[in-house]
C-alpha cells in the first residue's frame, strides 16, 4: 500500500473523534487532495468520506456491544452531531437501530443488564 494512503488510515483512525479535513492530510503529505483521494479510493475501495462513516459505525457498535453508554454519548465519542443521521446510519449498516442492536447481541443495556442479574437471557429479555 501507498505510504500516503497508510498515513491517512492511521491518521483518520487516531482522530476518529474529530473533524479531520482529507485536504490538510493531502497538503501535509505534499500531495494534492485529487490525487491523494484517488490512490485512497483505488487502494481501499471507497472514499475517504466513506471509510470514515464506516469506521465510525463499527466503533459504535464495538461501544454499543461493550459499554453502558447511551446513543448521544456514543455519538459525542466519535465526533457526531446529527442525531437523525447517527441513527439513520447506524440502522443502514447494523440493520436495525442502537436499541434493537444491543438487545439483540445482549450488549450493555440496562434491561439487558437487570435481566441478567436475575439469572435470565438478555436476548430473551428483548423478545418479552
Amino acid at each position: 500500500m501507498d505510504r500516503r494512503v497508510q498515513t491517512a488510515l492511521d491518521l483518520i483512525r487516531m482522530n476518529l473523534q474529530t473533524e479531520i479535513l482529507f485536504d490538510d492530510v493531502a497538503r501535509s503529505l505534499n500531495i494534492s487532495p485529487s490525487r491523494l483521494r484517488c490512490l485512497f479510493k483505488n487502494q481501499v475501495g471507497m472514499s475517504p468520506s466513506q471509510y470514515v462513516k464506516n469506521l465510525k459505525m463499527q466503533k459504535a457498535r464495538e461501544l454499543a456491544e461493550t459499554t453502558f453508554l447511551n446513543a448521544k454519548q456514543i455519538m459525542t465519542l466519535l465526533g457526531i452531531n446529527d442525531q437523525s443521521h447517527f441513527t439513520r446510519d447506524f440502522k443502514r449498516v447494523h440493520g436495525m437501530t442502537i436499541t434493537k442492536y444491543r438487545a439483540y447481541s445482549g450488549g450493555f443495556s440496562p434491561a439487558a443488564c437487570e435481566q441478567e442479574a436475575r439469572g435470565g437471557s438478555a436476548v430473551a429479555a428483548a423478545h418479552e
